[in-house]
């Protein structure tokens, strides 16, 4: 798993190099694609699950999460987009997302891409043995609140290994002390989608791409995390984030 997750992160690291404006999200799916299958020497993950056909899920602006890359899908400066990337090696799976801002961004936008990746970084500190899933939901949802945003309800985390998605639900809102209390050896997503209006999310046509209802920007950071006789050891952490 480890090596998965080191792997995954030099994808985003990879795409960080990027001047996103004026690509599409298809073109930076094909180059993500090559990246892992002909540099890394592994498999996109996400690509032929549940009959999905990309390397990544590109959510751009109100897009919450499960975007489909398109040659019509042009970033352009002002814009966030979410890159969700998953990726096996030797038979293991490691699940990460980044939101990134496309040139310069209103100070509105940038600030709830901070929050977000700020309540990422507050669930993971909330992961110990004995803790409770319920405490990672809380600690996201709290520092969400405060800062006048919803958290999505519909989608959350979950367990990760030989499967992209395992037991348990790791849900990104909830009370302290409750649910499955964690122990050593466990390994899940957090991954909480944050919006700047209400949490209320629609399903578009295609089946797959989550937009916010109101319209208003959502953002998400995910990272595949275990269980440590101490603590917590983030599995994909990124060289640009300190643990």
């Amino acid at each position: 798993m480890a090596e998965s997750g080191a792997l995954l992160a030099k994808v985003f690291c990879h795409l960080d190099q990027l001047d996103l404006a004026g690509m599409s999200t298809l073109q930076v799916n094909d180059l993500v694609d090559r990246f892992i299958v002909d540099e890394l020497q592994a498999r996109p993950a996400s690509k032929g699950q549940y009959g999905f056909a990309y390397a990544l899920n590109s959510s751009p602006n109100h897009v919450v999460c499960h975007g489909v890359p398109s040659a019509q899908d042009v970033l352009r400066h002002g814009d966030i987009v979410n890159f969700d990337i998953t990726l096996e090696k030797n038979g293991f799976i490691a699940d990460s997302s980044k939101t990134y801002l496309v040139g310069e961004v209103s100070p509105a936008a940038r600030r709830l891409v901070k929050t977000t990746h700020e309540a990422l970084w507050k669930g993971i500190r909330a992961v110990r043995p004995g803790a409770r899933l319920g405490d990672i939901g809380h600690a996201i949802e709290r520092h969400a609140r405060q800062a006048g945003y919803s958290v999505v309800r519909e989608y959350c985390g979950h367990g990760i290994g030989r499967e992209m998605h395992e037991a348990p639900e790791v849900l990104h809102w909830g009370k302290p002390n409750t649910g499955l209390t964690l122990r050593e050896g466990m390994v899940f997503t957090i991954e909480p989608m944050i919006n700047q209006g209400g949490h209320a999310v629609d399903t578009q046509d295609d089946g797959w791409t989550v937009v916010t209802i109101d319209g208003k920007l959502s953002a998400q950071f995910e990272h595949t995390v275990a269980v440590t006789a101490n603590g917590v050891r983030v599995l994909t952490l990124r060289p640009d984030e300190k643990p």
